[in-house]
């Protein structure tokens, strides 16, 4: 029978050079998750509109700081939302930031546009919950989509932007 040669000793790789090599591949892959972060950031619908935080409110009149958007995307709101779907009457701004706090987005108008608002019903139509269609007397432009602390405004119906902006907020909740 043959004899085998024993096999050569593995050299372990000495400890330091162990950490600095998962020191590397720890900064490598936070550097990666950042920039698939940002990227991600920077793609989102609308614009971005600082946060006033989340007071509750006893009710409407309740005095309060003025918004920092029109319509607003945060700040002092009543402590109950609005039914989702869609509503006839305009939903008071306090009650309207709640909705954005709990993940909603709303679709709002300020025409009298019956084919507009019927498109509109047929997009907010495919969700069952965290959209919301109302009228805004007197908004200006025609067409208004708020999430929390975002805005996008439109002149004329651009349906693939209604729906890329709700699909990029719905259901996010912003409860601290």
């Amino acid at each position: 029978m043959a004899k085998r040669s024993p096999e050569p000793k593995r050299r372990r790789m000495p400890r330091r050079q162990r950490q600095v090599l998962a020191g590397a591949a720890a900064v490598v892959v936070a550097v990666s998750v950042g920039w698939f972060a940002y990227r991600a950031a920077a793609n989102l619908p609308g614009t971005p509109v600082p946060s006033q935080g989340n007071l509750h409110i006893a009710m409407v009149t309740s005095p309060h700081a003025p918004y920092n958007s029109e319509p607003p995307t945060s700040g002092p709101h009543l402590p109950y939302i609005a039914p989702w779907g869609v509503h006839t009457r305009p939903i008071p701004r306090e009650l309207q930031v709640h909705n954005l706090e709990d993940g909603g987005v709303l679709v709002q108008y300020g025409c009298e546009c019956p084919d507009v608002v019927a498109r509109l019903r047929a997009i907010v139509g495919r969700y069952d919950t965290h959209v919301i269609l109302a009228p805004s007397p007197g908004l200006t432009p025609r067409i208004a989509l708020t999430a929390w602390t975002r805005i996008d405004t439109l002149d004329e119906l651009d349906e693939g932007r209604v729906v890329r902006f709700i699909e990029a907020f719905r259901g996010i909740d912003h409860h601290r």
